[in-house]
């Protein structure tokens, strides 16, 4: 019978090998920090300076083409006293939560589906997922067209079922815009966190629904205590995107609407937009833009300091 081999330990002497795991953690820092100097870069030029700018310009009267002129803090002062501005911070506000509520829902739902052994299922992902193939001002054209009170789809649909032509015009509406943009947004952006939910539920053990199943589980009850406890940390991360996006919405709304009908859809980003490059305001309008940036890092450092997901905790503890 052959002896057993020695341990490796002992054939290349003592208790670690060559290149022991203390003199790896020295080395480690130094490869590490230049593989991190593209990206480091990267931030610092399109980030960290365009938004030193923004705070520099937010303390001048400037047009952007003459000399600029230093006004301390008044700018900042007329924020705060601006109908126009406080109407935008309550707008963004609305189209904030608005999109919350409608994307997280859908998302979640279409994202666990596909996630499923449903027949047809790679049909209808590529049906949900075709929003992500087309840029935000293409998306603005097409549904202007759709929405259009005119000839648009809409009012075809109004019409066969009985409602008035008047009632078509629904971009038009003050009441109705700031929500039909909120909608078109949300279809634009549901696929992208249904690919989050998609991901997140193929990761989910298959061990905890057949134990489910065992002790009579219907498909509801696995849904709400397993599927969406374990899709926690998804959550958190999709409404984070989603909160922190919808600081920033211009593109679409800048095609569908410019900010109307008169202010209803005047959102801080498009308010900022028209102070610096409509009215040539270029201090006031750096003032919102600082604000925008101020909140989204304020919203997502709150939200990841109260669901505790900077922690990390494991998801399948327990399993």
């Amino acid at each position: 019978m052959q002896p057993p081999l020695p341990a490796p330990e002992l054939l290349f002497g003592g208790g670690r090998r060559a290149g022991s795991d203390e003199s790896m953690e020295r080395r480690t820092p130094w490869p590490r920090t230049v593989m991190m100097l593209p990206t480091l870069v990267f931030f610092a030029a399109f980030v960290v300076i365009p938004m030193a700018m923004a705070v520099y310009y937010s303390f001048l009267r400037w047009n952007g083409i003459g000399q600029p002129q230093w006004t301390g803090g008044a700018n900042w002062a007329m924020v705060f006293h601006d109908p126009q501005a406080l109407h935008a911070m309550w707008l963004t506000l609305a189209i904030t939560v608005l999109s919350w509520v409608i994307q997280t829902p859908l998302s979640l739902w279409i994202g666990v589906f596909l996630a499923g052994r449903q027949r047809y299922k790679n049909v209808f992902g590529i049906l949900y997922f075709t929003p992500l193939l087309f840029s935000a001002a293409a998306i603005g054209i097409t549904w202007s067209y759709i929405l259009n009170p005119n000839f648009g789809l809409v009012l075809s649909l109004l019409k066969a079922l009985g409602f008035p032509a008047d009632s078509a015009n629904i971009l038009g509406n003050p009441r109705w815009a700031l929500f039909t943009v909120a909608c078109v947004v949300s279809w634009q952006f549901i696929p992208f966190h249904s690919l989050l939910y998609q991901s997140g539920s193929r990761q989910i053990p298959e061990t905890l629904y057949e134990a489910a199943k065992i002790d009579g589980a219907g498909p509801w009850r696995m849904f709400f205590s397993i599927t969406l406890p374990q899709l926690k940390y998804t959550v958190i991360t999709s409404t984070v995107l989603i909160l922190t996006g919808s600081l920033t919405y211009f593109d679409l709304i800048y095609v569908l609407t410019g900010g109307g009908p008169g202010d209803a859809t005047n959102v801080l980003a498009m308010d900022m937009y028209k102070q610096a490059f409509v009215n040539q305001n270029v201090g006031y309008g750096s003032v919102l833009a600082v604000i925008l940036a101020v909140v989204g890092v304020g919203l997502s450092l709150v939200m990841l300091r109260l669901t505790g997901y900077n922690r990390m905790d494991s998801q399948l503890e327990g399993v």
